[in-house]
């Protein structure tokens, strides 16, 4: 197949969960055979025509000069090339500035849309942006011809709001097989001796609970919160602890050997998300045999099930950091989530459900032009 990758800012991941699975993704199916289009913004740093055997399409990109409206003139750039291209298929990942374009997506191939996570309920937008979220949600879930949940909670979602199945394909993850705790000297760490937090500073992501928890607990140990803390909201909350120095805020980190060894060795693994599917920081948390405490939604319950410990609030926050797990209690957990990423959320598992599903969203295409 000739298979088409949009809605994200490119490949080699140099952002976030899109660009991760794009890159994962592409790699795979170019290894079967496939012949993989990824497009690519013209910011990004890697400018060459193709990467390890996946073609890139570099399309303008003002996003820097016009902020948030230069997303949506970058798919404009994005949808106007792919009509040219004869795809058999083209995958669109997440909807929030996409959709708008709905009536320019390439009609002679598939389009099948990875809907992401509820963006319409993140805190951090405005009530206007929240409600064009919404509708923009709801075009994607209309006009695509195949819709994809990375979560079961999302998939539920689609069904209820919108009457409309969809494919579900979790997000990936690798497991962690290298731990080296000398890297926790930089940050005067000792294994086992810290609690951890990795999280955008959004309060939908509820690190003040947690942060407010810990307080609560009396609990000895540090508490280490990595993100980049430059937002109003950051700010707001280096300010509130800074009373505390206990609560370290190291900013962004973006090596992924120091982060995955700070998560494979921290006591408690803090994952306050609460909006979105399948986020891939909790399956790398679970790759790592981090041991989870999470924010207590269906997105979450339905990726850890019964190998977390579960928060609401401050106090349940508390309780969690007061309470004495059994050393052969946490390795269970440990081990427990570590197969889930083995079996459940390896790319190679994954790569097999896009593959799978492309080809029947293909072979529908076929039956109904005919």
């Amino acid at each position: 197949m000739k298979i088409g990758i949009s809605g994200t800012r490119g490949i080699p991941n140099r952002y976030g969960g899109f660009e991760q699975c794009a890159e994962k993704l592409a790699l795979g199916l170019v290894a079967r055979g496939h012949e993989v289009w990824v497009y690519s913004s013209d910011k990004h740093d890697y400018q060459q025509p193709d990467w390890k055997g996946v073609q890139l399409i570099h399309c303008a990109d003002p996003e820097d000069k016009l902020g948030t409206p230069g997303q949506f003139l970058y798919d404009l750039a994005c949808f106007r090339d792919a009509r040219k291209r004869g795809f058999d298929v083209l995958l669109q990942l997440g909807y929030t500035s996409s959709s708008v374009w709905w009536w320019l997506w390439p009609k002679t191939c598939p389009n099948l849309i990875n809907m992401d996570g509820l963006e319409w309920k993140r805190s951090k937008f405005s009530p206007k942006v929240q409600r064009f979220l919404k509708w923009a949600e709801k075009l994607a879930a209309v006009h695509g011809d195949l819709l994809i949940a990375d979560n079961k909670g999302i998939q539920q979602h689609l069904q209820q709001r919108f009457g409309k199945s969809s494919v579900f394909i979790p997000y990936g993850a690798d497991g962690f097989r290298t731990p080296d705790a000398a890297v926790l000297n930089a940050y005067g760490l000792q294994p086992n001796g810290y609690h951890l937090l990795i999280a955008r500073m959004e309060p939908e992501n509820n690190i003040e609970i947690i942060l407010d928890g810990y307080v609560q607990s009396g609990n000895p140990k540090p508490f280490v919160v990595v993100g980049k803390t430059t937002n109003a909201f950051g700010k707001q909350m280096v300010q509130k602890f800074s009373s505390h120095p206990a609560i370290r805020f190291t900013g962004g980190i973006y090596d992924f050997g120091i982060i995955d060894n700070l998560r494979h060795f921290a006591d408690w693994y803090f994952h306050g998300h609460s909006v979105g599917g399948t986020n891939p920081s909790l399956l790398e948390a679970m790759g790592c045999g981090a041991l989870i405490a999470a924010h207590d939604n269906i997105f979450n319950r339905s990726v850890l099930g019964e190998d977390a410990v579960y928060f609401k609030d401050a106090e349940s926050v508390a309780t969690i950091l007061q309470q004495h797990f059994p050393e052969s209690q946490r390795q269970a957990i440990r081990a427990s989530n570590l197969q889930k990423i083995e079996l459940q959320y390896n790319w190679e598992q994954i790569t097999n459900a896009y593959e799978t599903t492309f080809q029947k969203a293909l072979d529908q295409k076929k039956q109904r032009v005919r």
